[in-house]
């Protein structure tokens, strides 16, 4: 009873709080930018590159993994930041057919520390 009552009274002084939109932009001035720039997966990967432009669009070298040629398998190491004491390099696997990306798999694998 008094968990309901709690809530009760919770949602009664929520409601007192007036709610606001968000405003919308002033002519010629700036705009929000749209919703794909704000999400997280930056990965500035597209299916169809070669592994040349896959290589330098994300900044980092390609090692071999397996696979014939145009058909291989190429995994990039990322350094996406980390704590100050561990840095943290993620795995990222490309998939290429025919010498074009077809896909790729990032793999975060386990970390050591916590084993």
């Amino acid at each position: 009873m008094r968990a309901f009552a709690a809530a009760v009274l919770f949602l009664i002084a929520g409601a007192a709080v007036p709610v606001q939109a968000q405003k919308l932009p002033p002519f010629g001035g700036p705009t929000p930018p749209p919703f794909t720039e704000t999400l997280s997966n930056t990965t500035p990967l597209v299916f169809g590159m070669d592994a040349v432009e896959a290589e330098r669009a994300l900044g980092t070298p390609l090692n071999y993994i397996k696979g014939r040629p145009g058909d291989e398998v190429f995994l990039s190491f990322r350094n996406l930041g980390g704590s100050g004491l561990f840095p943290s390099k993620h795995r990222l696997y490309l998939q290429f057919r025919k010498g074009r990306l077809a896909g790729w798999k990032g793999d975060w694998g386990h970390n050591w520390m916590w084993q």
